[in-house]
């Protein structure tokens, strides 16, 4: 008959008694390509938008856009793109309780045009006349490095982690630069 292994037990036996924590995986996806350009693998603490910068500095061209969750509805994350990137547009849906700055009369920012717009269109026609939809497409990497990879890092520390979500990404957009075809318009 076989015992039940209780909590000095799980220490003895196996070294923690804590269960594994999730982690984060923030990715820069190319438009035009859907590869991934730019990945930071994170604790679940972490605060989304304190990875904008690394992500930025792992983007090897110009940036045209940058397109995130409500989440990275910052001041902090506007003006760092736009001191590295001053003419890349930001889509970044506002918060609930968003407001206008002082400015927004006279000079208004790209998030102040975002709450202007959602004011007159709605928050869907925002997202449709924005562009924001675009943000699918880093859904849809996601889904595919999870079919590929499965939903579990199987590392147990943070450097073979790392390894091994560089490993999928690279694997991942081999697959892509394979198996998406070029399509060329004939007139």
């Amino acid at each position: 008959m076989h015992k039940p292994c209780a909590l000095p037990c799980l220490v003895e036996k196996h070294g923690t008694r804590t269960h594994r924590s999730w982690r984060k995986l923030h990715i820069g996806v190319g438009a035009e390509t859907g590869q991934i350009l730019a990945a930071e693998l994170t604790t679940s603490e972490v605060d989304d938008g304190s990875q904008v910068e690394p992500l930025l500095d792992q983007i090897p061209g110009p940036l045209a856009s940058f397109t995130g969750d409500g989440a990275y509805d910052q001041t902090r994350i506007y003006d760092t793109i736009a001191k590295r990137y001053p003419d890349a547009d930001v889509f970044v849906p506002t918060r609930s309780t968003a407001v206008l700055t002082e400015t927004a009369q006279s000079t208004p920012t790209q998030r102040d045009r975002h709450l202007q717009s959602i004011a007159e269109h709605g928050r869907t026609g925002w997202q449709t006349r924005s562009g924001y939809t675009r943000r699918a497409l880093v859904e849809a990497a996601i889904s595919w490095l999870k079919r590929v990879t499965g939903d579990a890092l199987r590392s147990r520390t943070d450097r073979r982690r790392l390894t091994e979500m560089a490993i999928a990404i690279a694997a991942l957009n081999r697959m892509l630069e394979l198996g998406c075809p070029k399509s060329v318009r004939i007139t």
